[in-house]
């Protein structure tokens, strides 16, 4: 079984059950280790994570390890780079094993061909947001952050994105749009035309849950969150489907 989720934003400052949503997702991990071939996580995991050469953010003691476990027992675990943690370098590859991907990417899994990404600026045309997006991933810009004690550089971060998911009412995203409004949608129909072979397109970012037809044989998925929805994708080998995690299910 291959497992994606996304989105979880451990360390939230908006968030007031942070111990008890960290918790319940390595409880999930937990749960899907006994046949997890491989578990995909989709971007945003943490709400603010940047790595300075010596001192990565304080905390997220249970899941790092639980990563570890899995990839020490031989389970792949990719993680996908999304606009709140850019600035992942070799901490996770080297010490939790996981597999980093910073672009969009496009593999095979079990004779499937998957698109796999975060998702942020896909489709969007706002240039605030493409503009802070630049600023984030400018090398000079990096190294510049890096001159700020951790203590200054970590704080700033996270009160920015707490800021942002403020922003919104109660914190969460707005509903489904419609396809012509979902920037990710607009986004896989242009990317299908050309990659008309594709048949599953996964994202996270949006913090919906999304399943839907954009052909006889492709499929999109947007994977909701694991802030409040606590939702994930299983593939078998065959079939692929959509779930809200219930502790005590499995």
């Amino acid at each position: 079984m291959i497992y994606f989720i996304s989105d979880a934003h451990l360390g939230s400052l908006a968030t007031e059950h942070r111990r008890t949503q960290e918790r319940r997702l390595v409880r999930f991990l937990d749960d899907i280790k006994k046949d997890a071939e491989a578990v995909f996580m989709l971007g945003d995991m943490f709400d603010f994570w940047y790595e300075y050469k010596r001192v990565v953010p304080k905390g997220f003691t249970r899941f790092l390890g639980k990563i570890s476990e899995l990839t020490d027992s031989g389970i792949e675990v990719h993680y996908f780079t999304g606009n709140h943690d850019i600035w992942a370098y070799s901490y996770l590859e080297e010490e939790c094993g996981v597999i980093l991907h910073r672009k969009p990417t496009a593999l095979e899994l079990h004779g499937k061909t998957f698109y796999l990404a975060h998702g942020d600026g896909l489709g969007d045309p706002d240039r605030k947001f493409r503009f802070i997006q630049s600023i984030f991933h400018n090398k000079v810009c990096q190294r510049l952050f890096t001159w700020l004690h951790p203590d200054l550089g970590i704080g700033f971060g996270l009160q920015w994105a707490k800021h942002s998911r403020l922003k919104r009412k109660d914190g969460k995203e707005p509903p489904y749009m419609g396809e012509d409004k979902e920037h990710l949608v607009i986004y896989a129909k242009q990317y299908l035309k050309e990659h008309p072979d594709t048949d599953y397109m996964l994202f996270g970012h949006r913090h919906i849950e999304l399943d839907l037809m954009l052909s006889k044989q492709a499929r999109m998925m947007i994977l909701g969150d694991w802030l409040w929805q606590y939702t994930y994708a299983a593939f078998d080998g065959e079939n692929i489907y959509m779930e809200n995690y219930i502790e005590g299910d499995n």
